[in-house]
């Protein structure tokens, strides 16, 4: 596995989750419970923290990153994200917080210091631009990503189903031999 220790800082790897052979995981990084780490998917907590919920998956190609500490970014931004989150192929997160049962669509951005709150779709191809704030329970689009409507009952559903469904998936690989090179 492509997990690796970066000056003083080791990745911390929850019960129960998968690291593809072919992802990498540097530095300051902490994973919770039941994740999965899909092929080529990139998570560097190397200059700043990336604190990862339980039932998180984050899809092949998926770049995970911080913003470091300067005069131009005093702090920097950690990359923060809660639980039951879905993050989809060659997804880009950058110094950004996302909230509870968040499904962040394929191809999307998520800039520093933007915050994602609980119960949050973020459509493909959406970017979400520095400091923006996405508001609980609604579908957001575009470039920039706006609020395109309140999320149906059946769609608030489906985020705990999507990131349960990936932790089953998660279970399989674990169970094959052949899976982890």
């Amino acid at each position: 596995m492509g997990i690796r220790r970066f000056e003083d800082k080791a990745p911390q790897l929850g019960a129960r989750v998968f690291v593809d052979p072919d992802a990498t995981v540097i530095g300051d990084v902490v994973l919770g419970e039941d994740c999965s780490v899909w092929p080529r998917a990139v998570i560097r907590g190397d200059m700043h923290a990336i604190r990862i919920g339980d039932r998180v998956s984050i899809q092949d190609n998926a770049v995970l990153h911080i913003t470091h500490d300067s005069r131009f970014n005093p702090g920097g931004f950690a990359l923060q994200i809660g639980d039951d989150v879905t993050i989809a192929h060659q997804v880009m997160l950058h110094g950004c917080t996302l909230g509870n049962r968040v499904m962040v669509g394929m191809q999307a951005i998520i800039m520093d210091g933007a915050v994602v709150e609980d119960d949050v779709i973020v459509a493909a191809g959406s970017l979400v631009g520095p400091g923006k704030r996405l508001e609980s329970g609604h579908l957001y689009r575009g470039q920039p990503a706006r609020p395109v409507r309140p999320l149906t009952a059946e769609e608030k559903e489906f985020l705990p189903y999507v990131a349960g469904n990936y932790v089953r998936l998660k279970n399989r690989y674990l169970a094959d031999p052949g899976a982890s090179g």
